[in-house]
């Protein structure tokens, strides 16, 4: 049974960074595209960042370019989502997924069929 699993998420003060692991544990999913994704309280779940299968394409929410990059590791089953110059507002729970859909839709939840259970991070001011 193929899971996800995110990990490295914490409390962190604004204008510092962290480093989200999402491991993938079973079949290998080098051949899907991944995604992060994050839920506020009171708000919906919403796209941050997507990666292709061979790594070579990303793509970004407009609010996190610049500041958050996603790459992945193949040989390691493993995405990472590096968050740089946090702010308050990045203050959700944390979810990374697997998709096969066409890299056109990556940006939208309901692409994705598998996902992590979520890693906090909280961002103080």
């Amino acid at each position: 049974q193929v899971q996800l699993v995110e990990s490295g998420g914490g409390l962190v003060q604004a204008g510092g960074s962290l480093r989200l692991h999402c491991a993938a544990s079973g079949r290998t999913r080098i051949r899907y595209a991944m995604g992060w994704f994050r839920q506020a309280p009171g708000k919906e779940r919403e796209f941050v960042a997507a990666i292709t299968p061979d790594g070579f394409s990303t793509y970004y929410s407009d609010s996190v370019k610049g500041r958050l990059t996603i790459s992945r590791d193949n040989a390691k089953n493993t995405v990472y989502l590096q968050m740089n110059m946090l702010k308050p507002e990045d203050t959700a729970v944390y979810y990374c997924a697997s998709s096969s859909a066409d890299s056109g839709i990556l940006t939208r939840p309901n692409a994705y069929n598998l996902w992590g259970q979520g890693t906090q991070v909280t961002v103080s001011s």
